[in-house]
């Protein structure tokens, strides 16, 4: 199964929920092979609650994901700590919802959770938790103490900084994660479909739930991909997205169809 663990259903966080966009990431990670990806949203996206209860109300179900236009969807969320950084949740649909109401409840209108907060209260819930995209600007996660680092399920290879930070890239991440223990999982951090392919990961098996997909990555009997052109892929969905992002403030709107006739 090749799957995807870092995407997003909008093209940026302060956009509104498109139906018709979301639909068509959906169908083109389809078209470029992609069998599963993990939808992990921003958790303070502007309609966050929209993009999974339309999922939710209109695709059915097995097990832990939804099957979406031909793609298995493990829900998700993207979640900021104070300290700088991202970190990657996946779970089941009403795992994602509880753990994001209860981070809602607890930040202050000004702050985000530091780390000492935010980790113990997502592993409170049945859900497999990565760092993002840790050598990126901006992100400190590798400087938290190492019995935060400890929480860590996974450590993100991230399509993006594949793209723009360069194959360096690939070796820090595997070197950091050798050195905690702990697996990689290739995400692309679509939010514009011409990512998708980036990377992923080619997992013998296939599987539906956390607990599956949590055994799997352990046993560790899968591939990580980079794409050789990875660094167009990434130029091009950026491109792409500047243009679409330009357009809706002009009063357009960002989920203009693009497509070759």
């Amino acid at each position: 199964m090749f799957i995807d663990t870092h995407t997003h259903g909008k093209l940026a966080k302060n956009l509104p929920f498109s139906e018709q966009f979301t639909i068509r990431l959906f169908q083109e990670a389809k078209k470029r092979g992609v069998e599963a990806l993990c939808l992990t949203e921003h958790f303070n996206t502007r309609d966050f609650d929209k993009i999974y209860a339309y999922i939710h109300d209109h695709y059915p179900r097995e097990g832990d994901t939804f099957l979406v236009e031909g793609v298995r969807v493990f829900p998700g969320i993207e979640v900021d700590m104070a300290e700088g950084g991202h970190n990657l949740v996946i779970g089941s649909y009403e795992t994602i919802i509880a753990l994001r109401e209860e981070i809602l409840r607890q930040e202050s209108s000004t702050e985000f959770l530091p780390a000492a907060r935010l980790f113990p209260l997502i592993k409170q819930y049945d859900v497999i938790f990565g760092a993002a995209h840790v050598f990126r600007k901006g992100c400190h996660n590798l400087e938290l103490p190492e019995e935060l680092i400890a929480y860590y399920d996974f450590f993100d290879l991230n399509g993006k900084d594949m793209g723009v930070l360069g194959p360096n890239n690939y070796q820090k991440v595997m070197e950091v994660a050798a050195y905690y223990d702990k697996p990689v999982l290739a995400g692309s951090d679509t939010h514009q479909y011409l990512q998708y392919g980036s990377v992923t990961n080619h997992f013998v098996r296939h599987f539906q739930t956390i607990a599956a997909f949590r055994e799997e990555m352990l046993q560790g009997d899968y591939e990580v991909i980079v794409n050789p052109a990875v660094a167009e892929k990434v130029e091009g969905a950026n491109l792409v997205k500047k243009v679409l992002k330009q357009l809706q403030r002009q009063g357009g709107s960002y989920d203009f169809p693009l497509a070759i006739e």
